[in-house]
């Protein structure tokens, strides 16, 4: 996995409810990125994206426009040393703490 990078996001705005965590789960998987999606407990979404620094640029650029019925007022980006430990895009039903 040499060259893969890993981007932490969170994501604001009309994010909940909407069914953004499945979207964005489809759009990894469309896009060949690995990692994990969730709600965070004060009405924002977290997702952690790893793959090729293509792949990952254009999840993020996907993260800023956001599911048919949200609307995403803000995305925050930290940058992370990638894993590799994942295979595949899932979305995370664990409520942990922030960072």
């Amino acid at each position: 996995m040499a060259g893969n990078i890993r981007r932490r996001a969170v994501v604001s705005g009309v994010v909940q409810g909407v069914s953004f965590r499945y979207y964005t789960r489809a759009a990894a998987r469309d896009l060949g990125a690995t990692g994990w999606v969730r709600n965070l407990p004060d009405g924002r979404v977290e997702a952690v994206i790893e793959g090729e620094p293509h792949v990952v640029n254009a999840m993020l650029a996907w993260l800023h426009k956001g599911s048919p019925y949200g609307r995403v007022d803000r995305v925050e980006i930290y940058e992370e040393r990638a894993s590799g430990g994942f295979s595949d895009f899932d979305i995370s039903y664990t409520r942990g703490d922030y960072w």
